[in-house]
């Protein structure tokens, strides 16, 4: 069975889609690179990318797709992990426009959503009446529910509330061959329909009761077995529910539109158990015991994802956990708290386990599971620190036999040279893990083919399925007949032709599957180590290792939290190209070449790139470690370096610069700057918006008034001294708020430390950074490591005020100077909340007492990002003081917000979440600020203003 072939090109495609009143169909370079893979390992260039606003828009598809035979692959949030959204023809993508919940039914306790609604958006509607969405994989923030139906999703709680069929009451549907389908299934209770298409009806019976030997012996024999279409449900026993049976068909039989899904209730308490083990085999002996005891959710993890997380984040990322090499997390509910305590403690008593520990704070609890939902992403790099992959992620087999697959499992990786970070719903049988191939050796492919076909044997030896909730897609279609026999696969032809004869619909997948190793992505990428800026020594020196990290799990898609960052722009937008995600495909096609042809200048790079922030939210919000500023800022680098660059390059680019000629004369420089109609001539001149506000030059800068005060002295002069701490004096509180400066000094003074400025006038190169002048950068950073390694050695720490520059100093200081000294300094800087917590745990400082002030907290991003924010929210939490923390950007972003063409976009993200917030602050509400770019865009977009932490603390 094969896709009708054709020649339509790109124009015609396009034509013809206008022509029967599709308004969103793109064929540019950037968008078919984008869409050419999903969160799997497979690349597919599609011909097109349609983005319908109704559903008359995907009808149209289909019939233009049948006219001139082009395939279609209908796709959500493009988090499939098994290539299933992927195709070489039009791809539909529902999520941008299809997202509406259409209806909450509290009588039926239903919900009647389009399909590409996010998971997260229907449950926030269903909890409005007190019920919830079962499912809940762990991309929940951003999956859809058209995607959950095509690969019936299951998620951590699939113990207590099924998978996705088990909760879908009916779907609207459309064929290939044009018919509108009607499916009513046996989930409320009612007899299983299906209308628009008797003949389809007729040709399914006849087709089950011609193998129900097969059926009712191959498929239903546990509950992850999602592998091949789910033909049990046609069984006349099961009442013939071909509505069931289309969930997990992965869009090769039919098209979903809508569904009505099934809504429940929440436990009126839960409570989570964790079991410590000396392994992750004996994890997976007990684990089938769990569903006997009432639980939810019977989650597994060992050290290895533990390890990386520790490694990536910092040891205060891992919450407490018992003793042990390996934990499973239980949750079970109860009536009320005290039920559920009572639940989770019968777990410790009854499963036999090295060490345990019943969790009953929410946030301990919270920080656990962030752990297990960011496992994609966290397990995209080995324990050895190797790219790790997708293809063979899901495997499942009956939760008794769990653990000896587990040891057979391991057994084959270590024969194969491979290793991953297993994790998975242990209590349903279901393993995830990702394994670290190599797939840049000349052999890869063979490698990898031989390596999942033996891993499907295995699989197929224990009863399992080759899938136990993602799906089989590309990666594991052409194994299916290592699993069923040849009447089974023949009867999957049988069905596949039924709904979709001609193969329109998602072509290698599942039936006339496509060999394993067919388009994988890495092979087809270039490596590119010389000549970079930045070091990439977490990627081998490799800008390619380092763009693929980027999984297509896609958390960027997510919206934001109080905690996290990620990624601004495109929840300002809502466009794919403006995600994290989008970026780094734009980036990997650039390395391919073949539909981005440009290299470094493409335009189609630049426009992807665009509109990233630079917050560096990304490098610590983002699972698989991506850093997109820093990519960014080579891009920039590689595309102007010789060239004439943007004007704002050579304004705002060279900022300290500028300002230390303005501080000469800062009375003249003010007035220039503040004239009403010089300003809306020389800031488009400069490639700044005339709607930005100029700050203010300081009539006298932090280091005249240092120098006035003796700050400055050497650090052989502060060794001297106890406690000495040097100042890193940054431009823009030495020039615009030397007022953070001086309260800096006084909160130091009184945390019994001794404040110094280092008489070089030094730069941390940030503005270079941002603008891609890594040179410039290079060097400016090579001066201020130079000068502050004697310092440190002295053991003196750098202490920085203005967040950007201090994390500038710890992360891209290394990044771009390969010296000893640069690590030395690196390691050496801390942050003012850093030093006055040291201060407290010596009982030097007691933090002052601010009960009854409310604060509004904006993290700087690049403090989130680079040097966590946690000590501060400790330091403020000691104070007293009720605080509200703000996750996202402000949306100013250093020279982003101010460049032309930028700034509806600050202003969208600043209305997220930190214009809101301060709209609803009291008056007396502090707002705290520590970002000199936060503080600018507070004054700018409100008649707030925002306050560095030394100024909240000085004098209190």
């Amino acid at each position: 069975m094969t896709a009708t072939p054709t020649t339509a090109t790109p124009t015609v495609l396009t034509e013809a889609l206008r022509r029967e009143g599709v308004s969103d169909a793109r064929t540019d370079a950037l968008t078919i690179g984008m869409y050419a893979t999903d969160a799997g390992i497979y690349r597919v260039p599609p011909r097109a990318v349609v983005f319908p606003r109704h559903t008359d828009e995907i009808a149209a598809t289909l019939s233009v797709a049948r006219e001139l035979g082009v395939p279609v692959t209908t796709r959500g949030a493009g988090t499939s992990c098994a290539g299933n959204a992927v195709g070489p023809g039009i791809v539909i993508d529902t999520a941008r426009h299809l997202g509406r919940v259409l209806d909450v039914d509290r009588d039926s306790a239903t919900a009647l959503v389009e399909a590409g609604t996010v998971h997260a958006t229907l449950q926030a509607r269903a909890r409005e009446i007190g019920l919830r969405f079962g499912p809940d994989p762990s991309s929940h923030s951003r999956c859809t529910v058209g995607g959950m139906i095509g690969n019936n999703a299951c998620g951590n709680r699939a113990l207590g509330y099924g998978r996705t069929s088990d909760n879908i009451v009916g779907m609207e549907l459309l064929t290939a061959a044009g018919a509108t389908l009607s499916a009513t299934t046996g989930v409320a209770g009612g007899p299983p329909s299906l209308t628009g298409d008797d003949a389809l009806v007729a040709r399914l019976t006849q087709l089950a009761d011609d193998h129900l030997g097969t059926i009712r012996t191959q498929f239903g024999r546990f509950g992850r077995q999602v592998s091949g279409y789910a033909l049990e449900h046609l069984a006349p026993e099961r009442g013939r529910d071909i509505g069931r049976m289309l969930v997990g068909s992965e869009g090769t039989l039919a098209v979903v539109t809508q569904a009505r899904v099934r809504l429940v209730t929440d436990p009126a308490a839960t409570c989570l158990a964790v079991l410590g083990f000396p392994d992750i085999y004996a994890a997976g002996d007990v684990a089938h015991q769990l569903r006997g005891l009432g639980a939810v959710a019977a989650e597994g993890i060992d050290s290895r994802i533990v390890d990386i997380v520790r490694r990536r984040r910092g040891p205060h990322a891992v919450p407490d956990l018992p003793r042990g090499a390996a934990w499973m997390l239980v949750e079970v509910p109860g009536e009320d708290s005290a039920a559920a305590q009572a639940a989770a403690e019968r777990v410790c008593r009854e499963i036999p386990h090295t060490d345990s520990l019943v969790v009953t704070d929410p946030g301990h609890a919270r920080s656990l599971w962030k752990i297990r939902e960011d496992g994609a992403g966290l397990s995209s790099r080995s324990p050895r620190d190797r790219p790790a992959h997708a293809g063979w992620e899901d495997a499942a087999v009956p939760p008794e036999r769990l653990g000896d697959y587990l040891r057979d499992f391991d057994a084959l990786l270590d024969a194969h040279d491979v290793q991953g970070l297993p994790y998975g719903h242990f209590g349903d049988g279901c393993l995830h893990i990702r394994l670290d191939v190599d797939l840049d050796a000349p052999d890869a492919t063979d490698r990898y083919r031989r390596l999942v076909e033996e891993a499907a044997d295995l699989v197929a030896s224990y009863g399992g399925s080759l899938s136990g909730e993602h799906g089989d897609g590309r990666a594991r279609s052409a194994l299916l007949p290592r699993m069923y026999d040849a009447e089974t696969m023949a009867l999957f032809g049988a069905v596949k032709h039924a709904f979709d004869p001609t193969n329109l619909l998602n072509p290698g997948v599942l039936v006339d599957a496509a060999p394993v190793e067919a388009d994988i992505r890495i092979p087809a990428a270039h490596k590119v180590t010389v000549p970079l800026a930045f070091g990439y020594a977490g990627d081998d020196g490799d800008f390619s290792q380092a763009v693929h990290r980027c999984t297509g799990v896609g958390k960027c898609r997510a919206a934001g939290t109080s905690s996290t960052v990620m990624c601004p722009s495109y929840l300002a937008t809502g466009e794919e190209k403006d995600s994290t995600r989008g970026r780094a495909r734009a980036l990997q096609e650039m390395l391919n070449g073949t539909t981005i042809t440009d290299g470094w200048r493409s335009p189609e790079v630049h426009d992807a790139l665009d509109l990233c922030l630079s917050c560096k939210g990304c490098a610590s919000d983002c699972p698989t470690g991506i850093d997109m500023a820093t990519y960014k800022s080579e891009t920039l680098h590689q595309t102007y370096k010789g060239r004439i660059r943007p004007r704002s390059h050579y304004s705002l680019g060279r900022l300290p610069q500028l300002a230390r000629v303005a501080s000469k004369l800062p009375r003249v420089a003010n007035a220039l700057t503040s004239l009403p109609g010089l300003k809306r001539v020389t800031l488009p001149a400069a490639g700044v918006d005339p709607r930005r506000s100029i700050p203010t030059f300081a009539r006298q800068t932090f280091r005249a008034w240092a120098a006035d005060e003796g700050l400055v002295a050497s650090a052989a002069q502060a060794a001297a001294t106890d406690h000495p701490v040097a100042l890193f004096v940054d431009s823009f509180t030495d020039h615009f708020s030397p007022q953070v400066g001086r309260a800096t000094v006084a909160v130091l003074r009184e945390a019994g430390c001794a404040p110094f400025v280092p008489a070089e006038a030094l730069c941390c190169g940030l503005t270079f950074i941002s603008t891609g002048q890594l040179d410039a950068a290079k060097k400016t950073l090579t001066e201020a490591a130079h000068v502050l390694a004697p310092v440190v050695a002295a053991g003196i720490p750098v202490v920085g005020m203005e967040p950007s520059c201090t994390a500038a100093l710890r992360h891209d200081l290394p990044a771009l100077v390969d010296s000893g000294a640069a690590r030395q300094v690196a390691g050496g800087v801390r942050t003012v909340a850093e030093v006055l917590t040291s201060a407290i745990d010596e009982g030097r400082w007691v933090a002052p007492d601010l009960t009854g002030t409310e604060i509004v907290a904006q993290p700087h991003c690049h403090h989130h990002a680079v040097m966590s924010w946690s000590a501060d929210e400790a330091l403020l939490a000691r104070t007293g003081a009720t605080v509200t923390r703000l996750g996202g950007c402000c949306g100013l972003a250093g020279n982003f917000g101010v460049e032309l063409g930028h700034y509806e976009v600050s202003v969208k993200v600043a209305e997220q979440q930190l214009l809101p917030a301060i709209e609803a602050a009291g008056r007396e509400t502090v707002v705290l600020a520590d970002g000199f770019s936060c503080q600018t865009q507070i004054a700018d977009l409100s008649e707030r203003t925002g306050v560095h932490l030394v100024e909240l603390l000085a004098g209190r």
